[in-house]
C-alpha cells in the first residue's frame, strides 16, 4: 500500500484548507458579536458622558451670569465648570474613537499545533488478516447512553418551544443546534450522558474552546440515564472558565461540580 499521501506537505494543505473555509466563519461569528457589544457599549458612553457635558455647560453658563451679577463663587468658577465640560468632551471623542479601533478585527495566520492518524479497528484487523471482533461491551453501553442522552434532549428542546438540529457526527463542538423561533437566534448544546454512580464528565478540548467562543449561546446538557431510562436534562451555562492546558485533547470534570452550576432547562 502506498503511503505517498503521508509524505505529502499535509501542514500547507491543512493551513490552506483553515485559510478558505474555517478562519472566514470564525472571523464573521466573532465579527457579529464585537459589533453588537461595541454598539452597546458606545451608546451607553455616548449618553453617560453627554449627559455630564450637558450639565457642567450649563453650570457655567449659569456661574458666568453670577459672576457678571457680581455673585461670585467660591468653589467654583465658570472658567473651572467650561474646562470640565471641555476635558468632557475629550475624553468622549477619545472613547469613540478606541471603541471604533475595537470594530477592527483582523484574523491571525492559522497554525497547527498537532495531528492525528485516525485508522478505523476493521481496517487493520483486515490489513493483518485477523477476523474482525465485537465492540466491547462498555462501548456498547456508552453509545446506548449517549443516544438515550441525545434523544431527551431534542425532546426537551422541542417541548421548550425550540427547533433542534442533531449535528453531532459534523465535529463541531456541540451536538445539537436548537434554533429559537422568531428570533434568528441558535443555541448550541453539547450533550453528555452520565450512567448512574459516574463521577467526572470528559469535555474535549474543541468543545471548550467552542463553548469559550460562543459564551452567551453554548449550553453544556448533563443527562443522567439510569437503568436505560434518559432523566430530565440539567443545563450548564457558561461550564468553562479557561482553555486547555497547551497539549490537552480534553479534561475531566467533576460531575458534582457541574451540578451544583446546573439549571433547570429554560
Amino acid at each position: 500500500m502506498s503511503d505517498g499521501w503521508a509524505r505529502a506537505e499535509l501542514e500547507a494543505q491543512v493551513i490552506s484548507y483553515a485559510i478558505q473555509h474555517l478562519v472566514p466563519t470564525h472571523l464573521n461569528e466573532l465579527r457579529d458579536r464585537r459589533e453588537t457589544l461595541v454598539q452597546k457599549v458606545m451608546a451607553a458612553v455616548k449618553d453617560r458622558l453627554t449627559k455630564e457635558i450637558n450639565y457642567w455647560d450649563h453650570r457655567a453658563n449659569v456661574l458666568k451670569d453670577e459672576e457678571l451679577a457680581g455673585k461670585a463663587n467660591a468653589r467654583m468658577n465658570s472658567a473651572k465648570a467650561r474646562q470640565r465640560a471641555d476635558d468632557l468632551q475629550a475624553r468622549l471623542l477619545r472613547r469613540m474613537q478606541e471603541l471604533e479601533q475595537e470594530r477592527q478585527l483582523s484574523p491571525r495566520p492559522p497554525v497547527v499545533i498537532g495531528g492525528a492518524l485516525v485508522v478505523p479497528s476493521g481496517l487493520l484487523q483486515r490489513a493483518q488478516a485477523v477476523e474482525p471482533t465485537e465492540p466491547p461491551t462498555f462501548a456498547k453501553n456508552r453509545q446506548r447512553i449517549a443516544n438515550l442522552a441525545m434523544a431527551k434532549v431534542m425532546e426537551t428542546e422541542r417541548a421548550l418551544g425550540r427547533v433542534p438540529r442533531d449535528v453531532h457526527e459534523e465535529n463541531r463542538g456541540y451536538d445539537i443546534e436548537s434554533s429559537i423561533l422568531g428570533t434568528g437566534r441558535l443555541l448550541f448544546i453539547e450533550v453528555k450522558g452520565r450512567a448512574t454512580g459516574a463521577e467526572t464528565v470528559t469535555i474535549t478540548r474543541n468543545e471548550i474552546l467552542t463553548a469559550l467562543n460562543k459564551p452567551e449561546e453554548y449550553i453544556l446538557a448533563i443527562v443522567p440515564v439510569d437503568g436505560g431510562m434518559a432523566q430530565r436534562p440539567r443545563y450548564v451555562r457558561c461550564p468553562f472558565q479557561r482553555e486547555p492546558d497547551f497539549g490537552a485533547e480534553s479534561v475531566n470534570y467533576d460531575l458534582d461540580d457541574l451540578l451544583e452550576k446546573s439549571e433547570e432547562p429554560a
